[in-house]
């Protein structure tokens, strides 16, 4: 799968895509001495992706720019924090040189993972540059330094079971079966705030997708569906439901919130009806009522892990 990701590579420059992901379930079980909290969580890689450019130079520090011009292209930002983890593992004070380019198709703050992706490809792209002298243990190491979903855009699994903090991660099939039409009310939603926000109740907390994990089926059971944030950010932000209601309205077979949101998929089942979905429709409704963030997306897809 990572070879399906580099877009192109020489001796010391390699671009990379870096994909979008929704979580099809997300159960909050409690949260830890650490602060962070305690997931379950299913989720699957889109083949909707940013796309970065990582080159090595002679001049030392690392150069980041991007092209949404809202994004800050400083030590703030998780790839570039992602570029010095990498070089103070590998080199220790930063000596080396790095420029990176983020092309930014994935909508922030979007609960699809954007920032965290971003994360996870510039620390392969960069060991792939210099050789792979960290083992994928290491890489996923640092990726939890840097947040909870990075270890998810590390590995080289499409889609997984995980839990933790996100990072124990079980690989099931990719869900290649449905089609999944993705809308952005284009507002933020901060992550800390949903959290911070939320009300645990654990008496109910069970692990419902044990069961599943060990069939490793990419059929979707639809009754697992479901997002313990969604309650949180729908009681500020009502577009959430509308935009919920508005999937289902055009004939998904179930429309949910991914992550902490804003973003809410519905699922199109190609199976059900192969050639009767009109997307430029769906699309345009959606577009017309919402804004111009609405994506149509696929599954990716591939050989897990690929080595």
């Amino acid at each position: 799968m990572e070879s399906r990701n580099i877009m192109s590579i020489s001796a010391k420059k390699i671009q990379l895509r870096a994909p979008a992901k929704i979580n099809l379930c997300l159960s909050v079980l409690k949260r830890r001495e650490d602060g962070y909290h305690e997931l379950e969580t299913w989720m699957q890689k889109l083949d909707l992706c940013d796309v970065l450019t990582v080159e090595l130079t002679d001049c030392p520090g690392i150069s980041l720019s991007c092209s949404d011009p809202d994004l800050t292209a400083g030590e703030d930002n998780l790839v570039f924090r992602a570029a010095e983890l990498f070089l103070n593992e590998v080199d220790g004070p930063v000596s080396a040189g790095v420029n990176i380019f983020l092309e930014k198709n994935i909508p922030v703050a979007a609960g699809l993972g954007g920032g965290s992706s971003d994360a996870g490809a510039v620390l392969k792209g960069l060991n792939r540059l210099y050789g792979r002298p960290l083992t994928e243990d290491k890489l996923l190491q640092l990726g939890r330094r840097l947040g909870a979903d990075v270890p998810f855009f590390v590995a080289d699994y499409d889609a997984v079971i995980a839990r933790g903090i996100g990072d124990i991660m079980y690989p099931v099939d990719s869900l290649v079966d449905y089609i999944f039409v993705l809308v952005n009310p284009g507002f933020f939603v901060s992550t800390r705030w949903v959290f911070d926000n939320l009300f645990l109740t654990t008496a109910d907390k069970k692990y419902k997708l044990s069961c599943f994990q060990k069939r490793k089926t990419g059929f979707l059971p639809l009754d697992l569906m479901h997002n313990d944030l969604e309650k949180v950010t729908c009681a500020r932000y009502s577009e959430i439901d509308s935009m919920k209601q508005m999937l289902l309205n055009f004939g998904a077979s179930k429309a949910l919130m991914s992550g902490s949101g804003a973003t809410v998929f519905g699922v199109f089942p190609r199976k059900e009806k192969p050639d009767e979905w009109d997307f430029e429709r769906i699309a345009g409704g959606l577009i017309r009522t919402f804004g111009d963030k609405v994506y149509i997306a696929k599954a990716s897809a591939g050989a897990w892990p690929s080595g």
